[in-house]
């Protein structure tokens, strides 16, 4: 069974995150620079440092704009990160992750390590790796097999 781990080895090792205290206008910016649909943020904490306290994505953005109009640009992330952390440890599975996705109406989650943040994962990032290395009888095993049988069905009609 494929493990977070085995997604992460496979894609950009950069995070991007924003403090807590930053404006909407500045993660969207940050977002928009940086091509990706959502931030770590992050907070500092006297005793532990940079502490993950949660995920600021474009739905916070739409959401704040429908709520505040522009003013919502001026707002601090911290006025839309309000639910609890959902995280993942590299060692999971990723039907455990897709099952936090799910519970926690999520599209990414920041993968810790002892309260230490090592990496991020995406409904995009599961997707690209199952489909890059479906396992022997999984449905997008499946699906890719039916898929060559119609192509080489297809081409032998036009050939």
């Amino acid at each position: 069974m494929p493990r977070v781990g085995d997604v992460l080895r496979e894609k950009d090792t950069r995070i991007i995150t924003v403090r807590l205290r930053e404006t909407v206008a500045i993660a969207v910016t940050l977002m928009n620079r940086e091509n990706v649909h959502a931030l770590v943020v992050k907070d500092v904490c006297r005793t532990e440092g940079n502490v993950v306290v949660g995920v600021f994505s474009e739905r916070d953005v739409a959401r704040g704009l429908a709520a505040y109009g522009a003013a919502a640009l001026h707002l601090p992330v911290s006025h839309f990160v309000n639910r609890p952390l959902a995280s993942c440890a590299a060692n999971d599975t990723i039907d455990t992750v897709l099952q936090l996705m799910d519970a926690h109406q999520v599209r990414l989650l920041p993968v810790l390590e002892d309260h230490t943040l090592i990496g991020v994962i995406s409904v995009s990032d599961v997707i690209r790796h199952s489909v890059q290395l479906p396992l022997p009888g999984t449905q997008i095993d499946v699906l890719r097999t039916e898929f060559s049988g119609m192509t080489s069905d297809a081409a032998r009609r036009s050939g």
